[in-house]
């Protein structure tokens, strides 16, 4: 793993207006969750040359500490947030380029988070730099924040979540947000997330006692209870789907019982399962549910259940934020996005909470994986998408 440990880079507000050179920059800094190693210092260094007032918001201690940035053009109402993370997964195996170099070949930008989620954190800022031009003084008639997290693709707690708090406390309001998530899957202009669907973890343990299983009658098997459990969890689907939802899932991802021997019956057996849900549902109701079908199956049996919701499932029904998205993607690159609320969670989940949130940025298909990569053509084509989401939204507010 190598990275350009330079100092920092100086950005010029005309320079900003493409959006490759702050997209490399900040792939040259390998902040692999929870380090930071200095991507947020190039973000903020861009953003004050375009004249932000830029707050950090460091939270947590230790190993657990994660470095966090809120940034803020104008005053004035509506405030127009655009959210994302500057913080990667790890590189992993199989990459033919160095994932910190940010290489340009062949027109496409290679390096880990070029997919999710600097590019598009770059591609703002350049849409910004550009619509600045646009605007008397400078000024959006409104304003434009940015809230990056360091902490999304790690325990999401002491980032985005925290981050609300505080623009709670201190009487920082934000109208709408943009979150930008590699959301398209093939090409850009093919999708955004209009929600997201919950997600719901369970573990459950079964007791038994351990004994020889030549003689079954002196011990007691957990595994077939467990087995039952499990059956009674799967047995029917839990919903048909809505309007803008899948039908919820649940999936069985493990059981364990950690018995290497053949004549051992074990004394406990453990299964873990996950719920992606609609809707239609609450994680608190879920809850009830699982452990109300569980206890009827173990008629009275020993067992643990530990549920933890990660998630709740949300909407932002079509309107303006996805009228914005879709006219901007029908301007710039001749196609209507589909309205999606698909894939894995991501911190939209808990902005929701705050204001209306869509999602759209980057092609994903090679988000997480080795030699993460995005077009050129696709930074300068997302560049002019948010650029026109930007001038759109607040030529909106003013009629």
């Amino acid at each position: 793993m190598t990275a350009d440990s330079s100092a920092l880079p100086v950005f010029e507000a005309a320079a900003l207006t493409d959006p490759l050179p702050l997209a490399q920059a900040l792939i040259r800094r390998p902040s692999i969750t929870p380090a930071d190693e200095g991507a947020l210092d190039v973000l903020q260094a861009a953003l004050e040359a375009l004249g932000f007032s830029c707050t950090r918001l460091p939270f947590g201690e230790g190993d657990e500490r994660v470095d966090n940035l809120y940034a803020r053009l104008g005053t004035a109402a509506p405030n127009f947030c655009f959210a994302g993370h500057t913080d990667v997964v790890p590189v992993g195996q199989g990459w033919t380029l160095d994932p910190f170099a940010a290489e340009v070949k062949d027109g496409i930008l290679y390096g880990r988070g070029a997919s999710d989620m600097k590019g598009a954190i770059a591609a703002f800022v350049a849409a910004v730099a550009r619509a600045r031009a646009d605007w008397a003084d400078g000024a959006p008639g409104g304003s434009l924040s940015l809230l990056i997290t360091g902490d999304e693709e790690g325990p999401a707690v002491n980032g985005t979540r925290k981050m609300l708090d505080w623009l709670r406390q201190t009487g920082e309001t934000i109208d709408h947000c943009l979150v930008g998530e590699p959301t398209n899957p093939g090409r850009l202009g093919e999708m955004m997330k209009i929600g997201r669907r919950g997600s719901l973890n369970g573990v459950v343990t079964v007791h038994g006692s351990q004994g020889h299983v030549a003689y079954p009658h002196l011990a007691d098997n957990p595994l077939p209870r467990l087995m039952r459990m499990m059956s009674a969890l799967i047995e029917k689907p839990l919903d048909a789907g809505t309007a803008h939802f899948q039908p919820s899932n649940l999936e069985v991802t493990t059981i364990d019982v950690g018995n290497p021997a053949t004549n051992v019956i074990p004394g406990k057996a453990t299964a873990r399962f996950n719920i992606r849900f609609n809707d239609l549902h609450t994680g608190e109701r879920l809850t009830a549910w699982a452990r109300e079908k569980l206890e009827v199956i173990d008629e009275g049996g020993d067992h643990d259940l530990d549920i933890r919701i990660s998630g709740e499932s949300f909407l932002t029904p079509p309107g303006l934020l996805s009228d914005l998205v879709s006219g901007a993607c029908e301007a710039v690159l001749g196609t209507r996005p589909e309205l999606s609320t698909s894939g894995g969670t991501s911190d939209a989940r808990f902005i929701k909470d705050l204001c209306p949130v869509v999602e759209f940025g980057m092609v994903g298909r090679s988000m997480h994986k080795s030699d993460e990569n995005v077009a050129v053509a696709d930074l300068e084509a997302l560049t002019e998408v948010y650029r026109r989401i930007v001038s759109g939204y607040f030529a909106a507010s003013r009629g």
